[in-house]
């Protein structure tokens, strides 16, 4: 009989080291809930045979099991089932003293059974919730990085991939348009936000997002991940174009050479995760001129204009660059002004002549009329004097008549 309850004992041990192993959790978290819901099945069902405030123990190696009563070593005892005197404790062991706690097994016959049954709502409860912390965890340590995926199924717009441990779903905002996903597919997704829940981690993925470009550049590009070259800025349009802004902390690393790697393979492997979506690699420069106009490549800019109000500028370019520089429906430009925070106004050299001219020509007008009104008022101001005079003329020939 005492073989047969060692080896069951020796039964759960391994019950639980398995159950570690396979859920990725801690032994000692394990024995601890199972410490935690046998004091709540022993206040349950031995609710009248003494203390309440009790401590349960497991032999790590053996698995058995032993409740221990604790009373607080008090001056005046006011409960007897929780409190004791020092004399009284002195009894027990000499060395204890005053708000020391006294231990005193209390194990009840069968109380393996018994609370075992109690207590495997609970340990079934804080395992699942220890899944959940470790999945959300993972991760929550993964967020604003990329992650493979494998795509399941569709339903309504939405695509629902396997992670791996868990599940999310790619909604329609965040898919590339024009990207087809098909059962089993393996897709890279960049993870925008890890959230807490109930029923474990939500994960908000995208595969639209700049930051998945940046997170391609990364990898790809070692010079990047060294931290020898620096991605300044990203501006996007999912599924169509992607400006990127880069620069070098080693005056021998040609930033844009060392993203397009040899032969164009680098930015080339990128091109075809993101589905042949364009990329222009863009010379960052802390002059916002220089900026701007390596910004609206690949057009070819005369000159930029630095206007007074807020971060405005005006851009000139040759005439046959025009469209160029704006762009398929203003594609370029709208990009140019995101990576570079500066509202662009595109001008053709012709049209800037013309603008030129005219601001010109209104100068002129202005100061034209402003010479016409100089001229009026001086008329005016000489009519009057002569008017005075003539005045004055009169009064001194009525005088004398009166005379």
């Amino acid at each position: 009989m005492a073989k047969a309850t060692v080896k069951k004992k020796d039964e759960v041990i391994l019950a639980l080291k398995a159950i570690a192993e396979e859920k990725g959790i801690s032994e000692e978290m394990l024995f601890e809930t199972l410490e935690d819901a046998m004091i709540a099945a022993y206040k349950k069902n031995y609710v009248n045979s003494g203390s309440q405030n009790v401590r349960v123990n497991i032999d790590r190696e053996t698995g058995e099991i032993k409740v221990f009563s604790l009373r607080r070593i008090v001056e005046e005892v006011m409960d007897p089932q929780d409190e004791i005197t020092l004399e009284e404790a002195k009894e027990i062991d000499p060395r204890y003293e005053l708000l020391d706690v006294v231990e005193n097994e209390v194990t009840p016959a069968n109380f393996a059974r018994v609370a075992a049954q109690s207590a495997k709502q609970i340990v079934t409860q804080r395992i699942k919730e220890a899944e959940r912390s470790i999945l959300y965890n993972q991760y929550h340590e993964k967020e604003f990085d990329v992650i493979m995926g494998t795509v399941q199924r569709k339903d309504k717009g939405n695509i629902y991939i396997d992670l791996g441990k868990t599940e999310t779903v790619l909604t329609p905002q965040e898919q590339i348009p024009g990207e087809n996903y098909q059962f089993n597919d393996k897709i890279l997704l960049y993870i925008v936000e890890v959230k807490q829940n109930p029923k474990g981690p939500m994960i908000s993925v995208s595969r639209t997002h700049p930051g998945l470009v940046k997170r391609l550049f990364e990898k790809e590009v070692p010079e990047i991940y060294e931290g020898i070259v620096e991605i300044k800025a990203i501006s996007r349009e999912a599924g169509s174009r992607t400006k990127i802004a880069v620069y070098s902390n080693d005056s021998e690393v040609e930033p844009m050479g060392a993203c397009v790697g040899p032969r164009g393979t680098r930015v080339q492997n990128i091109v075809n995760e993101l589905r042949n979506e364009k990329i222009d690699i863009i010379k960052w420069s802390k002059d916002p001129k220089e900026f701007i106009a390596n910004a609206l490549s690949p057009a070819k800019v005369l000159d930029v204009i630095i206007m007074n109000e807020g971060n405005a500028c005006k851009v000139v370019v040759e005439d046959n660059q025009l469209s160029l520089a704006i762009g398929k429906e203003g594609q370029n430009v709208r990009l140019a002004a995101k990576l570079t925070g500066w509202k662009i106004d595109i001008k053709s050299k012709k049209q800037y002549e013309q603008e030129l001219l005219e601001k010109a020509e209104l100068e002129e007008d202005v100061v034209r009329t402003e010479e016409i009104l100089v001229d009026a008022v001086t008329e005016e101001a000489e009519t009057a004097e002569t008017a005075s005079e003539l005045m004055e003329d009169t009064d001194i020939q009525e005088e004398d008549s009166e005379a």
